[in-house]
């Protein structure tokens, strides 16, 4: 074959691509569990942020029912002691109310960045998903161009073959 005038195949790519596609599924696993992590801890986030929330209005609607009910107790009359006790615990109450939605705060800040967390990951496997087909696509050409190449190859080698068995003395 050596001494025949067609071009002979080229040699294998040294470097499999299949390596390469190999490292990008590995790559895309771990982006899949970074985000379901980022995910489970977004809604570990919801959840907590929905609780605080929910106290915090529950504390809110409880002053209002406090402060309904000893409004009524006042107006048929109370002692100073009984004023006294009410403005303290209301004091308290307050503060509680400005400590829970202070809570309630943070968790949404927390939730918030749980978010964006999660959407920088979701990103990230929709990146690498899109190289991985970006690559498929490729290797498929390539291999489209190798086959067509070999038939290229092929079909010169029978014309030559053919043009040599014209030629050739009877």
């Amino acid at each position: 074959l050596a001494d025949r005038p067609y071009p002979r195949p080229l040699p294998a790519d040294p470097t499999p691509p299949m390596n390469a596609m190999q490292s990008l599924l590995t790559l895309l696993a771990h982006a899949e569990r970074e985000r379901d992590a980022a995910l489970a801890a977004l809604r570990g986030c919801q959840i907590e942020q929905r609780n605080a929330q929910a106290q915090a209005e529950q504390l809110q609607r409880y002053r209002r029912d406090y402060e309904q009910r000893w409004n009524s107790e006042f107006s048929r009359g109370g002692g100073i002691a009984i004023v006294h006790c009410y403005q303290g615990f209301v004091t308290r109450l307050t503060q509680a109310i400005e400590q829970q939605t202070h809570v309630a705060a943070v968790a949404a800040q927390r939730m918030a960045q749980a978010e964006t967390a999660w959407r920088e990951c979701e990103l990230r496997v929709a990146s690498v998903g899109k190289l991985i087909g970006r690559r498929n696509l490729a290797l498929r050409d390539q291999e489209n161009r190798r086959e067509q190449k070999l038939q290229d190859d092929q079909a010169t080698r029978m014309a030559w073959e053919r043009r040599a068995n014209r030629f050739a003395p009877a």
